[in-house]
């Protein structure tokens, strides 16, 4: 059978590289968001609000995939919230999609917070793991809503006989504008707004951050984790980390960027404001860069998501994931951070979001 995926979410940050993966794999590949159109040839975009079962019901009414991808999510002021409208997305998209019978496998892509904690108690005392984080860690006794997102997976993978795979990626690199999670692209913002005032790339985050190890995920090899999953026998329903398989250390890294953007760096000082407080009084200055420059994209709450890398850049502990689960069943995938990083930035200079 010919394969034919489904990712929801297609235009963000995960949901796109996949496409891209998919697409070139020659994979007939549909993507749903709620308005916007991925600009992808030989993507098939689909809108619906994920939240609207009637909807969707039209929506894919003539789509019967083999493989459905869950990369999106929506952000509320409480993790109640969170869990209703994300365990509700996941649940409509597979309940409109059961009468069909046509799904051989579904993915989701959850993330760390699956061992520190939802947002509300992200990273305190009594949510610190022991790292590196392994996938045998149990739930904690938390509400968190990728478990509420892994229960109606699981759920709906008994009911109609399909496998199933969870990624649990680390900060996630790549390209994608108007993302929620997006450390590359706001870390780029923010070199471009010191570049553009003179002041110093200054670190907002934790000493234990700063000194200690870490890791990071490119979008490209979770997309290449992602189909080997959705296509190794040996892959079905686990839950895996996803992460590049490099490890680094701020206090170097940082200095990197610093170089790659010729700008001053300043690294750990006690009592640094975070990311989204040095940010806080800068949209009018992006909109001034912006127009300086003719970039594509005028509002800087599309380009960077500094309360999200605060929560990274900010941990009390060092956080690296372990990858022995995919590496002993095949996925030998690899990604060196710094290209990460320096290939998003020269490919946001190329699309005009920053200044080249």
């Amino acid at each position: 059978m010919e394969n034919t995926a489904l990712i929801v979410g297609a235009s963000g940050i995960s949901g796109n590289n996949l496409a891209q993966e998919l697409l070139n794999l020659n994979w007939t590949t549909y993507g749903i968001t709620r308005s916007s159109d991925v600009d992808l040839k030989g993507l098939h975009n689909i809108k619906a609000d994920l939240l609207d079962k009637a909807a969707l019901e039209t929506a894919l009414a003539e789509i019967k995939p083999t493989h459905v991808f869950f990369t999106a999510w929506m952000r509320k002021d409480t993790e109640a919230e969170n869990i209703k409208v994300n365990a509700a997305l996941v649940r409509n998209v597979l309940d409109v999609l059961a009468p069909k019978q046509s799904v051989k496998h579904v993915a989701l892509v959850t993330g760390l917070k699956h061992y520190l904690g939802p947002f509300d108690v992200y990273a305190q005392e009594g949510f610190l793991p022991e790292t590196p984080v392994r996938t045998e860690h149990p739930r904690l006794a938390v509400d968190n809503f990728y478990y509420a997102q892994e229960d109606e997976l699981f759920a709906a993978a008994e009911r109609d006989g399909f496998t199933w795979s969870v990624h649990r990626a680390h900060t996630m690199i790549g390209l994608a504008v108007g993302n929620l999670m997006n450390m590359g692209s706001t870390l780029a913002a923010y070199a471009t707004l010191c570049k553009e005032t003179g002041k110093p790339f200054t670190w907002p985050g934790s000493e234990a951050q700063w000194k200690g190890i870490s890791d990071v995920t490119d979008a490209r090899l979770l997309a290449k984790q992602f189909v080997w999953a959705a296509t190794t026998a040996e892959a079905a329903n686990q839950a895996f980390n996803t992460a590049n398989g490099d490890v680094f250390r701020w206090e170097w890294l940082w200095k990197e960027i610093a170089d790659y953007f010729k700008v001053e760096y300043k690294g750990y000082a006690p009592g640094t404001p975070d990311l989204e407080t040095l940010m806080q009084d800068d949209a009018a200055l992006w909109q001034q860069i912006a127009e300086k420059y003719n970039l594509a994209e005028t509002n800087l709450n599309r380009v960077a998501s500094p309360w999200h890398t605060d929560l990274d850049l900010g941990r009390p502990i060092e956080v690296m994931t372990d990858m022995s689960k995919s590496r002993k069943l095949g996925f030998t995938a690899y990604q060196d951070t710094r290209d990460s990083f320096f290939e998003l930035f020269d490919t946001l200079k190329a699309k005009h979001i920053i200044p080249a």
